[in-house]
């Protein structure tokens, strides 16, 4: 009987400090200043989750709740190395950030010369 209780107790503080812990990396996720720290925020979001599926399992004794946790780590690894070739490759092709203003290219730049300049001032 007081291994049940100290379950019962465990289980309960796991909880709590779980959502604590949820708690602060939402904030992360929403005040974060780079897309990185958004990134690895999502990243603990998914452990977090993890973890809320495997106490609920425990505290259900449903043990199936586990295999649930390990598919969803797998999906969070997968998001996780998705997320991290998006920055990797980010503004990589000539793309302008959101927000950005995109300078207009030269008249001779868009009929395909080049831009440089003979002395004289006419285009090569």
């Amino acid at each position: 009987m007081i291994a049940a209780g100290f379950l019962d107790f465990c289980l309960a503080v796991t909880l709590g400090l779980l959502v604590l812990a949820f708690l602060m990396v939402v904030l992360r996720i929403l005040l974060g200043p780079t897309l990185p720290d958004r990134i690895a925020a999502l990243d603990m979001l998914v452990a977090i989750g993890i973890g809320f599926i495997a106490t609920i399992g425990i505290k259900s004794g449903f043990y199936l709740y586990i295999d649930i946790a390990i598919a969803l780590g797998l999906v969070g690894f997968l998001a996780t190395v998705a997320f991290a070739r998006f920055v990797l490759t980010r503004g990589k092709a000539g793309d302008a950030a959101p927000g950005e203003k995109v300078a207009k290219p030269r008249q001779a730049e868009v009929r395909g010369a080049p831009a440089t300049r003979r002395p004289g001032g006419k285009a090569r």
